[in-house]
């Protein structure tokens, strides 16, 4: 699992806006240079953490800062994160037309957690089947062999993702992930291994606005 490429924009009018109910825009303190990273005043902050603790209808300035970033996860994480569709967009790689042009094995699956002890399920040998698939499609072009490549592609198929999204989808995300079993999502059994919350921990002001708690 990786994350390239990753943008962040939106800071300067999702802070303007968020002083707009009060008109209190002269209260603002916040920093935002043409091509640097955003400096948020204490005042702005202070507004920014009570309005985010006092509910989705209150922070809606987080829906206005913006996240893209590439991400390369397995398709049974992709499902998952499919429950979070409102308010995100994803451009994936295509199994569709390009699953067929590139060797299938092992680096093609998430592995990064996976306990080689464990014999129960015969990796290699699925892997195997699947390059002997692709390579009979590639001679004969017989979709039919095409077919069953894919209907027998494991979940732990690798994808990369272009995903665009914002602070308030990072901000249920991380609340609603944060102890989950996948380690893709919360490192829990393993923090040294890549996982969606470490990732999000790395954006500007994440701890302050994302990771912020609500009013209990």
């Amino acid at each position: 699992m990786k994350f390239e490429n990753t943008e962040v924009w939106g800071f300067a009018h999702a802070i303007r806006g968020m002083r707009n109910p009060m008109e209190s825009w002269e209260r603002s303190d916040s920093v935002f240079p043409p091509n640097g990273t955003p400096q948020l005043g204490k005042n702005d902050l202070e507004l920014a953490q009570k309005l985010i603790r006092a509910g989705s209808e209150h922070r809606k300035f987080l829906r206005q800062i913006f996240v893209s970033t590439d991400m390369t996860a397995p398709l049974y994480l992709f499902k998952e994160f499919d429950t979070y569709k409102v308010g995100t967009v994803s451009n994936s790689c295509s199994t569709m037309h390009k699953l067929a042009s590139t060797e299938i094995k092992m680096n093609c699956f998430e592995t990064d957690d996976r306990d080689s002890d464990l014999h129960t399920f015969p990796a290699e040998k699925v892997i195997e089947q699947l390059e002997k698939l692709r390579i009979i499609y590639l001679k004969t072009r017989d979709k039919r062999y095409w077919k069953e490549l894919i209907r027998w592609l494991p979940e732990s198929w690798l994808q990369k993702r272009t995903i665009t999204m914002n602070y308030e989808n990072l901000y249920t995300i991380c609340h609603q992930r944060q102890n989950h079993k996948l380690n893709e999502w919360s490192g829990c059994d393993n923090p040294a291994l890549p996982n969606f919350i470490a990732w999000a921990r790395t954006l500007p002001y994440a701890e302050e606005l994302i990771f912020t708690l609500p009013t209990a």
